[in-house]
């Protein structure tokens, strides 16, 4: 009897073939579907398991505040501690010294430390439709020797130097390229050096490009151009072992330009900082407002080789740091409390945020 041939099609890469080697840093999801960690496991869990490979990640700065500098940190911090390629572009004059701010993976010591946190919170006599939100949130624990899918980071710490060393990695300034072209280029180049997808992946990268349209870009006023180029980006990441992240500052796109942008992220992120006028109404309202960066909003969320659409439980999340050091996202659902009618709040434990105020649009 002949052997059962693998179903393809011309719309979708071959699914029945199955990587046979486990690569650090890779997770392989349904449908033929291979994720890379963002560097945050509360992000990897609410996105359903990380950045989907051969994707594009957007996201929208806020003007008040450098949040978006976090996720880029720990996505990049993420790729080399699992000795990925690292391609970064920045409006900096010098980008390679943005290498020495990325943190560290949390000590063996502090890591035991927060698995007995973890485990005290289990133990807490709750009702048992909130059992799930006290989960532990490594999505892979270090097992045998073996490097975990999602590390947790120590933003007081700066990555160790051996950490860098003999990485291939590529950091090029914006100020330095005349035109998109020559940005393009570089990311073309740097995605040549990572084998293409047969069936058993054996590299992963990740491109990340801060500030897109920052000022200090020669190319910031033509929008057109930048938008030929974020088609172009996705284009050249799709048919590769890589996933490109991107923040750019929204408020210096037009409004018709930037739908545009939107449009073509497969996963799409913006952050938000608290507002001054915004602390008094909220700390009324929010338990542990004190503790809160910001807020992260999910607007879109990446699907390969699928036509499932992805219902998430929420859309906004507040931004902490847990001890101080690592940062944890916590769900902010919407469910009515009061028991009136016409009133919704999102809640997040123990805290509630009133939907009138309007304070999570975006």
């Amino acid at each position: 009897m002949a052997a059962n041939k693998p179903r393809t099609s011309s719309f979708s890469r071959n699914v029945g073939v199955v990587p046979t080697s486990q690569v650090p840093g890779l997770k392989h999801g349904p449908n033929g579907t291979v994720f890379l960690s963002s560097g945050i496991a509360d992000l990897d869990k609410i996105l359903g398991g990380g950045f989907c490979l051969g994707s594009l990640v957007i996201i929208m700065e806020d003007p008040d505040a450098p949040h978006h500098m976090l996720l880029l940190r720990n996505f990049m911090s993420q790729g080399l501690v699992h000795k990925q390629p690292l391609f970064y572009a920045s409006p900096a004059k010098e980008p390679r010294g943005f290498l020495g701010t990325l943190p560290n993976p949390v000590s063996l010591k502090d890591d035991k430390s927060r698995e007995h946190d973890t485990e005290q919170e289990k133990t807490l006599r709750i009702a048992w439709q909130y059992k799930k939100y006290f989960e532990d949130q490594n999505l892979d624990s270090q097992k045998d020797g073996k490097v975990e899918y999602c590390s947790d980071f120590d933003l007081r710490r700066p990555l160790d130097r051996h950490a860098l060393s003999g990485q291939c990695i590529d950091c090029v300034s914006l100020q330095d390229c005349p035109n998109l072209a020559t940005l393009y280029d570089r990311c073309s180049t740097f995605l040549a050096q990572i084998p293409r997808f047969d069936g058993n992946i054996t590299l992963a990268g990740r491109i990340s490009i801060q500030s897109f349209s920052a000022p200090q870009c020669h190319f910031s006023d033509k929008e057109w151009d930048m938008l030929s180029f974020i088609r172009s980006l996705k284009s050249l990441v799709r048919s590769s072992n890589a996933v490109a992240v991107m923040t750019f500052p929204p408020t210096l796109v037009s409004p018709t330009v930037l739908k545009r942008w939107q449009h073509l992220a497969d996963t799409l992120l913006s952050v938000r900082a608290l507002g001054s006028d915004e602390d008094k109404d909220l700390a009324k309202l929010l338990t542990g407002y004190q503790d809160m960066l910001g807020l992260l909003n999910v607007h879109k969320v990446a699907r390969i080789n699928t036509q499932v659409p992805v219902i998430l439980e929420a859309t906004t999340y507040s931004m902490k740091l847990h001890k101080r050091r690592s940062l944890v996202l916590e769900c902010l659902n919407q469910a009515p409390v009061d028991g009136s009618s016409g009133t919704s709040y999102a809640t997040s434990g123990s805290c509630s945020v009133s939907s009138k105020t309007g304070a999570f649009d975006f």
